[in-house]
Order: C-alpha cells, then sequence, then structure tokens
C-alpha cells in the first residue's frame, strides 16, 4: 500500500555494501491529535533560504521552486531539491528533453506516501543534478472513456491524481475495484509503478465480475502513455504502449525506472460490502497450524468465507484485530451505514494521552513498547465494540492512558465493528494523519492451500524472535503486524486480448507452477529509529526468504523495506543483487531480465533512473 515509486539524486551504491543513512526525526503530538512526523518545508526561488541558482537552460514559463522531499515515515529526506508542477504532458517532454542535454536526471513524484527509496536517497544535496517532477498539482485530469455491456468501463486518468479521487470518481458511476490500497493519498502513478495492492481472493464460491481482479492495481490496465526515447528523432517522445505489447510488461510495474503520465484502468460495476471487526480470536487460534481442530477460528477460514480478510497484531498482545470484507449488496439490519472513507477516526487521530506515550517511545522510552501495544489493542476494542471491560481490569498505566474522558469520547464516536457501503468507503480507510510508521514487507506465493501454512510459520518465528529480543531488553517493534492476502495477476482481468503480466509485480505467476494462485503479504511496522530495529527486520527476512523453495516464492513488497543489514535497509548486497532477482526470475517465463532490458532501451542515457535503481536493476 504505497506511492512515490523511483529513486533520484546521487545516492549511496547499495551493491557496493554502503548502507542509505536513516533520519531521526521527532514525534510531535500535534493539535491535530496524533503523533505525526515533521514534514516537508516549500522555499520559492528568490526567498533567503534557496539553496542555489536554477538550473542553466530549463525550459521558460514552468511553475519550478525548491522544495525538501520527505517521505511518509520520514526516514528519507532531502536538502531542497530543484522541482517543478509540469501543467500538461508536453511540458514533461520539454523537462526531459532538458535533462538529457543537460545532463541531469528526472525523478516523478506523487504523493511521497512510501517507504523505499525509490524517488531520492536520503540526504540528496541541493547541488545534485537532479529534478524532481511534481505530478499532483496540474496532472491529475481523469474521464470515463467507454462502458462496456459487460458491466465494465475504462477510466482514463493522469499519474498525479490521487488514488482517493480516482475511486471516488468511477464509484459515482457505479464502478470500483475489488482489491485496493488502504490509503487514499497515492497518486496513481505511484501506486501503478510499484504494483500497490489491497487484499482480496474470490471466496469459496464467488465468480468475479468483468473488470474485477485480485491482483495489483497494474494488472487492470488497458493501456499507457510513456516517456520514451525515440532513436530516429534523437530526443525523448511520449508514445502509447497497449496491454498487449511486449514493452508494456516492463511498464507497468516498473519502480520508477520508466515515466508513465497516463494511464487507462478497467474498473468492474462496484459492490457494496460488509466490513465486520473480530477483537477476540486469540493469536494462537487464527494463526494456528494446519490440522487444527474442527471449530478453530483460523485466517484460512475466514479467507474462504469472505475472501477478503487483514489481520492486524498488535506488538505484544495476543488477540488480533481482525477485519473481513464479505459482499452484501444489501444493508443486514446490525451494520452501520458508511457513505465516505475513513471509517476509523480513533485511528486516523489518536487520542492524545495515546499521541503523547508514542511521543515518549520516540524519546527514548523504547521499553514501552509493550505497553503501546496493548493500548493499541483496547483503543481499537472499545472504539470498534463499546467494550470497556479489559480496560477497567488492565493495570494502572494503561488506565493512566486511556482515561475515562478518551473512552468517553471514543464511545461517543459511534461502534464501527460491522460497517456496510459501497466498496470504496470500506475499502480506504488510512488517512494521511494516522500514526507514521516504518515498515517492511514482503510477499509469499503459495498455492491457496498453503496459505494457513504460510501464516502460521510466520506467527511462530515473530512471536518467538520478539521475546528472545524482549528477553535481553530489546523492544525492536512497537507497532504492528498486517497480514494481508491477495491473488496474484491475471491479464485476463484487463479485457484486452494478448494481455502481457505486469512482469516485475510481486505478484507476477510462475509459469511452472500453476497450482501456485495466492500471495500471503507480511507487514511489521514501527516507529522509526527504534533500536535493533533493522536487526529484527534482517532476521525475519532472512527467515522469510529461508521458506523459499517448492513450496513457497517470497518476492519483496517494493515500496516497504527490505535488504536489511543489522543497521540499514535497502543495503544487504546478497538481498539486492541475487535474492531480489533470483525471486523474479522463478519458474522461467518473461520476468526480470525481459522487463530491465526494456527499461533500459527506452531510457538509454538513464535519464529516468538513479544510483540504487542502476544497482537494483541489472
Amino acid at each position: 500500500m504505497a506511492d512515490d515509486p523511483s529513486d533520484g539524486g546521487r545516492g549511496v551504491d547499495p551493491a557496493a555494501g554502503g548502507g542509505l543513512p536513516r533520519r531521526t526525526l521527532l514525534a510531535s503530538s500535534a493539535a491535530a491529535g496524533g503523533a505525526v512526523w515533521l514534514l516537508r518545508a516549500l522555499v520559492r526561488p528568490g526567498a533567503a533560504a534557496a539553496a542555489s541558482a536554477p538550473p542553466p537552460g530549463f525550459p521558460a514559463g514552468l511553475d519550478l521552486f525548491q522544495r525538501v522531499y520527505e517521505n511518509w515515515a520520514g526516514e528519507i529526506r532531502t536538502d531542497q531539491l530543484w522541482t517543478c508542477a509540469p501543467r500538461s504532458p508536453q511540458e514533461v517532454i520539454d523537462v526531459v528533453n532538458w535533462a538529457y542535454g543537460a545532463g541531469w536526471t528526472v525523478r516523478a513524484q506523487g504523493m511521497r506516501h512510501g517507504w523505499a527509496p525509490l524517488t531520492v536517497a536520503d540526504g540528496t544535496p541541493a547541488a545534485a543534478d537532479v529534478v524532481l517532477l511534481d505530478t499532483t498539482a496540474h496532472l491529475t485530469a481523469m474521464s470515463l472513456e467507454g462502458q462496456a455491456a459487460d458491466g465494465s468501463a475504462a477510466v482514463r486518468v493522469q499519474a498525479g491524481a490521487s488514488l482517493e479521487a480516482v475511486l471516488a470518481f468511477a464509484g459515482a458511476a457505479g464502478y470500483g475495484v475489488t482489491s485496493a490500497p488502504a490509503p487514499g493519498d497515492l497518486s496513481v502513478g505511484g501506486a501503478l509503478a510499484i504494483g500497490a495492492h489491497g487484499t482480496a481472493v474470490p471466496a469459496a464460491g464467488e465468480s468475479p465480475s468483468p473488470g474485477q481482479g485480485h491482483g495489483s492495481l497494474s494488472n487492470l490496465v488497458t493501456e499507457l502513455t510513456a516517456v520514451v526515447w525515440d532513436g530516429a528523432a534523437g530526443r525523448y517522445v511520449l508514445r502509447t504502449v497497449g496491454r498487449a505489447e511486449a514493452d508494456c510488461g516492463a511498464l507497468l510495474t516498473h519502480l520508477g525506472r520508466a515515466l508513465v503520465i497516463e494511464t487507462v484502468l478497467r474498473v468492474g460495476a462496484d459492490s457494496n460490502l460488509r466490513c465486520r471487526s473480530y477483537l477476540d480470536i486469540p493469536a494462537a487460534e487464527l494463526f494456528a497450524a494446519p490440522g487444527a481442530p474442527a471449530g478453530t477460528r483460523t485466517l484460512a477460514g475466514f479467507v474462504d468465507a469472505t475472501g477478503r480478510v487483514e489481520a492486524i497484531w498488535f506488538a505484544f498482545t495476543d488477540r488480533p484485530w481482525l477485519k473481513t470484507w464479505a459482499v452484501t449488496p444489501n444493508r443486514p439490519p446490525a451494520a452501520r451505514a458508511v457513505t465516505g472513507p475513513y471509517n476509523y477516526p480513533f485511528s486516523d487521530s489518536l487520542p492524545e494521552p495515546v499521541a503523547r506515550l508514542a511521543g515518549s517511545l520516540v524519546s527514548g522510552a523504547w521499553a514501552s513498547a509493550p505497553l503501546f501495544g496493548q493500548v493499541q489493542y483496547l483503543l481499537a476494542k472499545v472504539a470498534l465494540t463499546g467494550d470497556i471491560t479489559d480496560v477497567l481490569l488492565s493495570g494502572t498505566l494503561v488506565r493512566d492512558v486511556l482515561t475515562g474522558d478518551v473512552l468517553t469520547h471514543l464511545l461517543a464516536d459511534g461502534l464501527r465493528s460491522d460497517l456496510w457501503g459501497a466498496s470504496r468507503n470500506l475499502l480506504e480507510y488510512v488517512r494521511p494523519t494516522t500514526l507514521r510508521e516504518t515498515a517492511n514487507g514482503y510477499a509469499v506465493l503459495v498455492r491457496r492451500a498453503d496459505l494457513q501454512w504460510a501464516v502460521s510459520q510466520f506467527a511462530d518465528f515473530y512471536r518467538t524472535l520478539l521475546a528472545q529480543y524482549a528477553a535481553r531488553g530489546e523492544y525492536p517493534v512497537n507497532g504492528q503486524v498486517e497480514i494481508r492476502v491477495t491473488g496474484l495477476e491475471d491479464p485476463a482481468v484487463c479485457g484486452v486480448p494478448g494481455a502481457v503480466p505486469p512482469l516485475l509485480s510481486a505478484l507476477r505467476p510462475r509459469p511452472d507452477r500453476p497450482d501456485v494462485d495466492t500471495a500471503v503479504w507480511f507487514d511489521i511496522l514501527s516507529l522509526p529509529a527504534t533500536p535493533a530495529l533493522h536487526r529484527f527486520y534482517r532476521d525475519i527476512e532472512q527467515f522469510l526468504l529461508s521458506l523459499d523453495g517448492d513450496r513457497a516464492t517470497v518476492r519483496v513488497e517494493w515500496s516497504k523495506g527490505w535488504a536489511y543489514t543489522d543497521s540499514a535497509a535497502w543495503s544487504d548486497p546478497g538481498v539486492l543483487t541475487q535474492a531480489v532477482p533470483a525471486s523474479q526470475r522463478a519458474g522461467g517465463g518473461p520476468g526480470w531480465d525481459e522487463a530491465v532490458a526494456v527499461l533500459d532501451r527506452l531510457d538509454p542515457h538513464r535519464v529516468l533512473s538513479s544510483a540504487f535503481l542502476d544497482a537494483l536493476l541489472r
């Protein structure tokens, strides 16, 4: 669930063993009511803080300014970089051709809701020969292109439009998607570039309607328009690429190694969903090993029943928050109807005492992680179900945070454990005011029959590892584990005969294993700068990679953290140059090597590349 796919600037070459430096920022319990990271500054040319002269020969008439780039969790932060906001595709081409002649690079920037250094490297200096393109200011147009007799439709949208805006636009016409990321503040270009996904597989007996797929958003693309090199003309031009063209496979999930400015997405007839929350199932039961006694409430059982699940497991707690979404045309009497997205205000904007506790963690009270996990769980339970019993029976420290005033405020919002409405209103639930945590991310591809096996393997290792760290007085995780389940890419979903799959998608099927049809996504969230976090993430990563074999294929989630050393992400040369490419090559067929070759051919002068991407994509 992420944005801002492309990395730029002159970053450290991770293949040489150098880690990307991490930036420690202070948490602030702001008046908005949450612990949020100090955000970016904006400086226009001519202001006292301007860092350098404008790039020589830059095309006249464009909105050019200097701005600090900072990503979602504040771990990647630059000096003030030259940034422009093109008003049209032609202005994009003008900037790229100027950069080609001047020896600069161009990096597309969306909503900056991402973790990986795919846009710019942390610490990129103002003197770097890089210009950021802010697509979100003007390149946001969208239109309904056609409505088919089978109930599907096509939406043409420019890359800077937010996913929230696109889903609202499609929803107003009666269309939607099956699997959407939880945040709405993702640019469409960024979401497609990293293969953004939600959580959905077909429920038992469910037949998806035309235009509805269970893979990534990239798999819904029917055509796209990208900036490519034209050798005959000796310049970069715009080219529209259809889904059946071989080059499209590399552009559908390009990691920022290309610049896509417009796309057409196939959407299906919208469905009303019922979202139910459960907070009473022990982790040992939900994540039980296969073969558990009849009646055990397992994650795989909920997947079979509804097709759409997410488990949120707060650190040092034993009862996850499980959400399920079921296609439900009419509102059940017990369900609360919702008419807009973001229906968990207790999560969007933390109560002030809880924000203070988060701030104390960032200030160095890392051993408070078990308390913070318990508070987060109880906060969700009270807000969703109205049950305050566990709060009243808890220790003094918990009651000091979840005071009577806080409980009264939570209950005043109304209970939200059973919601019903249009799909986008239930699939979008993460606002920018949500606590900004860092995250690792992996997709474990398995047969659907092995879904519970994968979940139980991970849960047992995570629980044991967390206890081992705590026994040494280390508390690397103060956030939550998030587990989602999706299908793999099925090109037929886009409705284009001969459609090719997204070659670099984590969800690209293995040609040699048609029985592998499911991806289980594992993310562990924690506040940035938590001591021992990178070492813990490395232990998790090495464990997951050890599962890779006949029963599982493990791929990284591009927008999140991966390739960990003991002190940094995106820095382990073995993972970057061996494990990641090998996971994409697994099973044969067109994939990693073909995608790299196409991207290099479409941008042979590497105007749209960076040191990090050059090290990764080779």
